[in-house]
């Protein structure tokens, strides 16, 4: 058996297919039209702000254009850190990055973003400045739920913008930005040739010579054995920690864990950087 830190035990847990459930997490699934391409309009009410997120997903356009279940779980975390702080397991990641000051506005890059669920919950429940983020061919859809929600967003201090970024290519702080106080990120690593492409990206804001307090809080549901492997090259230079784990749902033996990554002290800034997202 494997830790958590390991990212999990030594069996495969399920196919790469598994996706949250419509039904789950209080979603109302709803059916439209989009171009002739099926598209799903999901809603998540977040308690702490008493309002309702509306998330387009387009199933047929492939695993970036769905919802997780990890992205539910940090959806999750953030509404009861609001609501909650005193007991929350963010709270003293969030702290910290504010420097101790509640009136400080986060800046906060989500990676991976797919249906951008994560970033826009966390712009609205902190009202935070956020920077979501995938592959070119994502951001459409990316921007179609940041301006579903931008009257939410704007009546809880958020703001969110898009922009592309790949793994393990160069960063451009004049599109992205570099001076993040958090790093977001659910249901990541999955495939394994994008380990190294991702810990580069990392590399790149955490050990670039940006803000030095900046964190990479990062949800996974484990589903293969070889998940383990990232976890193994990532220890090589962050600290890595638990911070919560949820309990398993019926029938399965997992839950969602959610992860800290901090660089190492010892590690000395790089020289360039690389990305995707």
């Amino acid at each position: 058996m494997s830790s958590e830190l390991d990212g999990g035990d030594d069996d495969d847990i399920s196919p790469i297919s598994v996706i949250l459930p419509a039904e789950e997490a209080g979603i109302n699934k709803l059916s439209l039209p989009n171009d002739g391409v099926a598209s799903e309009l999901q809603h998540h009410f977040i308690r702490s702000i008493n309002s309702t997120l509306s998330i387009r997903q387009l199933p047929s356009q492939g695993l970036s254009f769905q919802l997780w279940p990890a992205a539910t779980t940090l959806v999750n975390l953030l509404d009861d850190q609001r609501s909650h702080p005193e007991t929350n397991p963010l709270t003293p990641t969030l702290t910290a990055s504010r420097d101790g000051s509640e009136r400080r506005t986060l800046k906060i890059l989500e990676i991976g973003s797919g249906t951008g669920l994560v970033g826009i919950a966390a712009a609205a429940t902190l009202g935070a400045q956020v920077t979501v983020t995938d592959l070119s061919h994502v951001i459409s859809n990316l921007q179609f739920n940041v301006e579903a929600n931008a009257s939410i967003l704007a009546a809880n201090g958020g703001f969110v913008q898009v922009a592309p970024l790949h793994w393990g290519e160069a960063i451009y702080p004049e599109l992205i930005g570099r001076e993040f106080d958090l790093i977001l990120a659910s249901d990541v690593v999955y495939h394994d040739h994008l380990y190294d492409p991702l810990i580069q990206t990392l590399s790149g804001f955490l050990l670039g010579g940006g803000n030095p307090k900046m964190v990479f809080v990062m949800a996974h549901l484990r589903r293969w054995k070889k998940d383990s492997g990232f976890f193994r090259k990532a220890r090589k230079l962050f600290e890595v920690e638990v911070l919560h784990t949820d309990p398993p749902p019926p029938g399965s033996r997992i839950g969602v864990v959610v992860y800290r990554f901090a660089a190492k002290q010892s590690k000395k800034p790089a020289i360039g950087s690389s990305n995707q997202g």
